[in-house]
């Protein structure tokens, strides 16, 4: 396993990132930790969850990851052994409030709720690197296309924000500080305004990346790499569509996209011609689809760690073996010429 330097922090974070999404919706808790005693013996320390976990987010199981998580390091005396990343949820559309917190904004107050709750489910007194789950603006993210500015919309203003995940940060709470699903705008905001206010500069950003959205590589990539400020990619595997498993309209039993139609976001046609082809190329250098999906986003320049979720121990293994996959120069070129071919099918 590599490691590598999380932007301005001193965590050293493995290159893969076990995700926790499932856990108390797909997976049990008997699973999930066997799941971390697999990915911890294997060399992975990092660990990222969410106070809206599992997904789908719903009221009945809202917070039931972190709780499985806390469980876990508090069985296994191993919190030392885990850098562990939280976010907080922000309003949902026009509902400034929600089931997680009554008030849902990025203010003071329910940030500071947010992390309290948090850190009480994971049986934790503090978080390695807490993130911005989505904006609270009205901007684009989770796939939106067409963007229409609207300066009346409710929002918590970024400098708010950041203060309060200062104080988070001055009390101990919370080491570092992060974003999620965020624009180039909201990333230099924040940037901008930790230098102008002497505040905490944020150390990484998690936006989803993979061989069907290579939309980062155009906006983001640049400020990764000038500002210091990787990318923790989430969906690698596209909802698990780039190993292939749903090509010719097969849908295995239990599998996510089987069980929950909402998340079409990679099954259009175009999808679906880009999957196959990047299977066939994958079979031609003897690796399976997932490996080649996820050495992609591991050997990226301005990838800290590729989170990846598994349901079971069989794929789990299969994706913790990508980091031992060395991408050659032909393979390289191969990929980048499909990408050129099928231009972010899915942005």
């Amino acid at each position: 396993m590599k490691y590598r330097r999380l932007g301005h922090s001193t965590l050293d974070v493995s290159e893969i990132c076990l995700g926790t999404m499932t856990w108390g919706e797909q997976n049990t808790q008997a699973e999930a930790f066997s799941q971390l005693d697999f990915a911890l013996a294997n060399g992975v320390n990092f660990v990222d969850t969410a106070e809206m976990y599992p997904v789908p987010p719903q009221q009945t199981t809202q917070g039931d990851t972190e709780t499985i998580l806390g469980h876990y390091m508090k069985q296994r005396d191993n919190r030392d052994e885990i850098i562990l990343a939280s976010k907080v949820a922000a309003p949902s559309g026009s509902d400034r409030g929600g089931y997680i917190r009554s008030d849902m904004t990025l203010t003071w107050n329910s940030i500071h709720q947010a992390v309290e709750d948090s850190l009480n489910r994971l049986q934790t007194d503090y978080l390695d690197l807490y993130q911005v789950h989505w904006p609270d603006r009205a901007t684009n993210f989770f796939g939106q296309l067409n963007y229409s500015h609207n300066e009346d919309a409710a929002q918590t203003p970024i400098i708010e924000t950041l203060e309060a995940l200062a104080d988070l940060v001055k009390t101990g709470k919370v080491r570092y500080l992060g974003i999620s699903n965020e624009t180039p705008w909201g990333a230099m905001r924040y940037i901008q305004l930790a230098e102008k206010h002497n505040l905490p500069k944020i150390v990484s950003v998690q936006n989803p990346y993979n061989l069907l959205n290579r939309s980062y590589e155009v906006s983001m990539a640049e400020i990764s790499h000038r500002e210091n400020l990787p990318l923790l990619a989430y969906s690698p595997l596209a909802f698990g569509a780039l190993t292939g498993k749903y090509l010719n309209d097969q849908w295995p039993e239990g599998a996510r996209l089987t069980l929950y139609k909402r998340f079409a976001r990679y099954g259009s046609d175009r999808a679906q011609k880009a999957i196959q082809a990047y299977v066939d190329l994958a079979k031609e250098f003897g690796l399976s689809p997932a490996q080649l999906a996820l050495a992609f986003v591991n050997q990226r320049s301005f990838v800290a760690s590729n989170i990846i979720g598994a349901t079971n121990l069989e794929q789990l293994k299969e994706n913790i073996q990508s980091s031992q996959v060395v991408i050659s120069d032909d393979m390289e070129q191969r990929m980048q010429e499909l990408g050129d071919e099928h231009r972010i099918p899915c942005p």
